[in-house]
């Protein structure tokens, strides 16, 4: 059985999410600001903008690499499919087109009841209408001996850490302050007790600090 992962990029002062998206911007500059450093990464080049060949190669292009090798599912919340900014919209496919860059199942945790979508590359996404660890049994059914991804948003990550059921956490936490949003860290005190801690800092001055058990 793989283990439990997460990898997220978050601000100096905690914040793994922005506020301060637009209809017309529906992204926001913030969200750019804060993963800066991963997008501009060889990998994240290719697996997510189509740009094969370009991007830079130093230490944040290594955990980018990281970010896709053995991960087998991934439980990701309603949010960061989207659902919440197209509530019964059975036509929305998330943020990522037809192809999107997973290539395994991802399972949304979600209130809403939608059939199981299929897409291009091996990604399938299921819709579950479960706990958190219901959720993750079906995810490590599907994954076999590889990794279970928790993709997000803060939220979901934050309960599956509460509930102490992630082996590594991974954090690229960017140069930049945003003093709103959702913090990692809340309710989480001394969560550090039960990781062995590691941090190392790239080229672009993110600083990746890893807890691993």
């Amino acid at each position: 059985m793989g283990q439990v992962r997460v990898d997220l990029n978050i601000s100096l002062d905690g914040y793994a999410s922005t506020t301060d998206q637009t209809p017309e911007d529906p992204i926001g500059q913030d969200w750019n600001r804060l993963v800066a450093a991963y997008a501009a990464t060889r990998t994240m080049q290719e697996r997510v903008f189509g740009q094969t060949g370009k991007g830079t190669t130093g230490v944040d292009e290594q955990y980018a690499a990281a970010y896709f090798e053995g991960v087998g599912a991934e439980i990701m919340g309603a949010g960061m499919f989207g659902l919440h900014a197209h509530p019964g919209d059975p036509d929305w496919q998330g943020w990522w087109g037809s192809n999107p860059p997973f290539g395994f199942p991802v399972f949304v945790l979600t209130h809403e009841e939608r059939p199981s979508l299929e897409m291009e590359g091996g990604t399938t996404f299921h819709f579950v209408r479960t706990s958190a660890e219901e959720a993750l049994e079906r995810a490590r059914e599907a994954a076999g001996d590889l990794d279970v991804r928790i993709g997000g948003g803060v939220r979901t990550v934050r309960s599956y850490l509460a509930a102490g059921l992630v082996d590594r956490l991974h954090v690229g936490i960017a140069p930049i302050l945003l003093g709103r949003g959702e913090n990692l860290w809340a309710e989480l005190r001394e969560l550090e007790r039960g990781y062995t801690v590691t941090s190392e800092t790239a080229e672009s001055g993110t600083i990746h600090v890893t807890f691993s058990r």
